[in-house]
């Protein structure tokens, strides 16, 4: 795919001026439902944050009128941008990655201006405006085009779950449909409650839309200790759907922090523990499946739900985590002293931990956990009404408005298991911390390295 470059010559009697965009994303990286790419870019440029919304799928967009540049994304994909300086005028760069806007400086000689820090990161739910000037740097204007009303719902948990589970299904059904018919879909499978919810929900919307179960596999990442193949094994076992299971069977001695920060372009312990083992079940899946494209999972069901432990974060409160708008969502929100120039916050910045090693792997990923019409209903959950601030009636939560909204909607009842993350089922965690050590001044060391 070869880069959009656009440059406008803007005159006056004394001097050229020239502003280059340079758009370095790929447009068929988008999965937008109901426009076309441009027809999406359009809605862009006019700014108004109500269309935007309007915009069904993942994307990642770029749109200029004149000197004035708007962008936005989804929140399940990156965005970037440089601002780089040239004698005839400012020359702004956008890609999904660092490492792709450093290449671009490289090859037009402005690699000296160049620091990870100085890139900026598109906040998921958010149109930036910027203007092409060179001196004194634009400040980016941020609107925000998603705003979910929170605490809408009555604290009735069959009514809550109902709704977020045909909200899941819908934005499934969606994405299946865009599927050519003859393609396998693979889920990133523990037996936990985000990827169990997800691979019931896809089982019953395929043979709901009369389409062939026989292509869907539950896939299992297995280093021969980890917890979670039995946990995946007891869950499809208990509801008769054991066929879907497939392990991929991982080396231990093949996971490296290096790569994973390379390809993820971050440093956070958690995320790069994630990032690695999502790496391992790529890489296996891709040395089994040569052809294999889609892939669907359940990133951002924590973060919806309000599943993190809340004592592992010293900086959080159940008052916090509750009263804050989409807090695991969008971290504590542009503009605050917390949010990060760089990376954005929340799920905004930690999504590469899933969405970079699809890419790394060819793999067209999915969580619909992501969607905003999922998220508003998780945004709608009366929190504190349903917790009054107990943070065990917090944790229990999940669970049980994920399992009524299953059984309404399937009629299975699905196994509930404790919370485990994602790379501790795989796992265990002193094994892979050994593996990985949990450091992130050396993790942020080793990614500086690479631009040295």
């Amino acid at each position: 795919m070869h880069p959009i470059v656009t440059a406008i010559l803007w005159e006056t009697a004394v001097e050229h001026y020239v502003e280059q965009l340079i758009d370095l994303t790929e447009p068929d990286a988008n999965q937008i439902y109901n426009l076309s790419i441009e027809g999406a870019r359009e809605i862009l440029r006019t700014g108004n944050p109500s269309n935007v919304l309007q915009i069904e799928g993942s994307f990642a967009l770029v749109a200029r009128t004149g000197k004035t540049v708007r962008m936005a994304r989804s929140l399940d994909r990156p965005l970037r941008y440089f601002l780089a300086k040239q004698k005839d005028g400012p020359a702004l760069v956008v890609a999904d990655r660092i490492d792709t806007i450093y290449e671009w400086l490289k090859t037009a000689g402005l690699d000296a201006q160049f620091h990870p820090s100085y890139t900026r990161m598109v906040p998921a739910h958010h149109i930036v405006e910027l203007q092409l000037i060179g001196c004194p740097d634009p400040d980016p204007v941020y609107t925000r085009f998603f705003t979910p009303e929170p605490h809408a719902l009555a604290p009735n948990l069959d009514q809550i779950g109902s709704a977020y589970i045909a909200a899941l299904a819908d934005e499934i059904a969606q994405w299946l449909r865009a599927i050519p018919a003859e393609e396998p879909v693979g889920v990133s499978f523990s037996g936990g409650i985000d990827s169990g919810s997800v691979f019931l929900a896809t089982y019953h919307v395929m043979r709901k839309l009369g389409m062939n179960p026989g292509r869907l596999k539950a896939f299992v990442l297995d280093f021969g200790s980890g917890p979670d193949l039995d946990q995946a094994r007891t869950f499809l076992d208990s509801l008769g759907l054991g066929l879907f299971l497939e392990p991929v069977e991982a080396d231990i001695s093949a996971l490296s922090a290096a790569e994973t920060i390379r390809i993820t372009e971050d440093y956070k312990p958690l995320d790069i523990e994630s990032a690695t083992m999502a790496l391992a079940l790529c890489r296996g899946i891709r040395g089994r499946y040569p052809d294999w494209r889609y892939l669907i999972d359940g990133d951002g069901g924590d973060e919806n739900l309000k599943d993190y432990p809340i004592e592992e974060n010293p900086e959080l409160t159940i008052r916090s985590v509750v009263n804050n708008q989409m807090l695991y969502q969008e971290g504590w929100g542009v503009g605050k002293i917390k949010h990060s120039l760089t990376y954005s916050g929340g799920l905004s910045r930690s999504y590469t931990r899933t969405y970079a090693p699809h890419c790394r792997y060819s793999f067209k990923g999915f969580s619909p956990f992501t969607r905003p019409k999922v998220v508003a209903v998780a945004e709608a959950i009366p929190f504190v009404e349903l917790t009054q601030y107990d943070v065990a009636k917090l944790y229990e939560l999940k669970g049980a408005i994920v399992s009524r909204g299953i059984a309404a909607f399937t009629g299975l009842q699905m196994p509930v298991f404790p919370k485990r993350r994602f790379q501790h089922g795989a796992l265990p965690a002193d094994t892979l911390r050994q593996k990985l050590p949990f450091r992130e001044t050396e993790y942020r060391k080793q990614f500086l390295s690479l631009y040295m």
